[in-house]
């Protein structure tokens, strides 16, 4: 599995603050275990500022911004969660562009807890089955989506691979179906 992802790059979209830190931390190694590059991107140079849950956690440096950087520069891209990291970006048209170029361009997408209210804004999850943190299930439903309590969902009913799951609990799943979509 070392090389798994040799040669790919996968990006991160990240809030300047409010992502929940395990939920970025565990995919980014997952990625870096199976020889791929990681790379954070946020809607502000700089660093970003981790949580765990409300506390602040650990800083983490800016690799480029949504507007330095577009998804032809990334073979994949994993959202965390926190609430109040989707909650941002989900109002900068920027970010949401963003996100919504992978579902474009048929690249393949990881989102966890509350990251899809990043892709309903983007309405790119209509007549996707996806799962996510149990209070957004109105809001996917009410966008188009099927909403399933599952550990991880992998969706390939669209233009790209969409791979979902709940919470923190179902990292180790998530980041393996992530890995293997990233793949391809």
């Amino acid at each position: 599995m070392a090389t798994d992802l040799h040669g790919k790059t996968i990006a991160f979209l990240a809030a300047p603050e409010g992502t929940e830190q395990v939920e970025l931390t565990e995919p980014w190694q997952a990625v870096e275990q199976a020889g791929g590059r990681p790379r954070l991107v946020s809607t502000e140079p700089g660093r970003i500022q981790g949580f765990e849950h409300l506390d602040k956690a650990d800083h983490f440096d800016v690799d480029a911004t949504v507007d330095e950087t577009s998804p032809a520069d990334f073979d994949g891209l994993v959202l965390p969660g926190g609430v109040a990291n989707p909650d941002f970006l989900r109002t900068r048209p920027e970010a949401v562009a963003f996100a919504k170029g992978f579902f474009e361009a048929g690249k393949p997408v990881a989102a966890i807890c509350h990251a899809s209210w990043t892709l309903i804004e983007g309405d790119v999850v209509r007549g996707r089955t996806l799962t996510s943190w149990p209070s957004l299930r109105t809001d996917l439903r009410n966008a188009g989506a099927n909403w399933v309590d599952e550990e991880v969902v992998t969706c390939e009913d669209g233009p790209n691979v969409l791979v979902t799951s709940r919470k923190p609990d179902d990292l180790k799943a998530f980041c393996q179906a992530a890995i293997q979509v990233f793949k391809g």
